[in-house]
């Protein structure tokens, strides 16, 4: 095997702005550890930026941002992917695995407002206000709470969707917090909406390094960026969505805290319309992570929750 100080090692990531800005700063911070390793990165296009006109629930999702980074790795073209873990499929193409999870950021989601709405709020803005989402589940629980509001789908990167909300197309539009930090675009967040409204997705706001199994000199290198909570927050949440097979594009929402040893993991699942929403919560200690998910999702499952799900996968399927 290479030794780890003299090798040249290969990142894959997408060529979207906010993957570049994502994928430098771990490279970054990996010569910060690692000066005499040279790091080279191979810039890929993925099925999902070259796809922009159509609903991201109607084309399906698992991989559609990953598969062509995959490939780079199990064909030994690159020896990592950086991915915006909530992007990541929960479960992962064989000989490939979720070898780091860095420092999480803010998930929570943002409200960001055309400028004739800078005195409102989420429940201030006026009824039939047009709100833009590519995202089911922030769609199914803005529904819930904020019936009087319309919703619309927008696809883009970022300065795409920002652009389209800046020339009135839309009253406001949701993105993520994390998304707007790495940016430098912290400005634009008009409102962090509160957990008690829109539970974020799954890994949203943590970056997700994935690499060959097996490969202990690139797993060497990439876990000085691993923040152990950060991971057993991700790993409680990518449990409970796995549990319930649910791929990013569907209306499934988490959030997760550490206290001490103690791990809490929030969950909800959600009709389409936003009319049927169940909630629950599971503790535990932080060591168990991936058996909190499971718990989690089995008691949403109790609730109804494989009947929601089953409901909007044909819904989708459908349309």
């Amino acid at each position: 095997m290479e030794s780890v100080d003299t090798r040249t090692v290969r990142i894959g990531t997408r060529k979207s702005q906010l993957a570049l800005v994502q994928t430098y700063w771990v490279k970054a911070e990996l010569e910060k550890h690692f000066p005499d390793i040279e790091i080279e990165v191979e810039k890929m296009s993925t099925q999902g930026d070259k796809i922009l006109d159509v609903a991201l629930a109607k084309i399906g999702d698992k991989g559609l941002f990953t598969k062509e980074l995959e490939v780079g790795m199990l064909n030994k073209e690159t020896d990592f992917a950086v991915h915006s873990l909530k992007d990541l499929p929960t479960n992962l193409p064989e000989g490939l695995m979720l070898g780091c999870v860095s420092k999480r950021v803010d998930p929570a989601d943002a409200l960001v407002v055309h400028s004739k709405h800078q005195d409102k709020q989420l429940d201030t803005l006026p009824e039939g206000a047009v709100v833009g989402t590519s995202s089911l589940r922030r769609l199914a629980q803005l529904r819930h709470h904020y019936p009087h509001l319309t919703f619309k789908d927008v696809r883009g990167n970022v300065n795409t969707r920002l652009a389209k909300l800046d020339t009135g197309e839309y009253d406001a539009i949701i993105l993520a917090v994390a998304g707007l930090q790495r940016l430098d675009m912290s400005d634009r967040i008009h409102q962090i909406i509160s957990s008690d409204i829109s539970l974020h997705a799954v890994g949203q706001g943590a970056l997700g390094i994935e690499c060959r199994e097996g490969d202990t000199a690139i797993l060497e290198i990439i876990k000085v960026l691993e923040d152990a909570d950060s991971r057993d927050r991700c790993y409680a949440e990518r449990s409970f969505l796995r549990e319930l097979e649910g791929g990013c594009q569907v209306p499934i929402g988490v959030n997760t805290s550490i206290e001490g040893d103690t791990l809490t993991l929030v969950g909800m699942v959600a009709s389409l319309d936003g009319k049927q929403l169940i909630r629950d919560t599971v503790t535990g200690n932080k060591s168990d992570a991936e058996q909190i998910g499971k718990d989690l999702a089995n008691k949403l499952k109790d609730q109804g929750a494989g009947e929601i799900l089953a409901k909007i996968f044909e819904e989708v399927g459908r349309g």
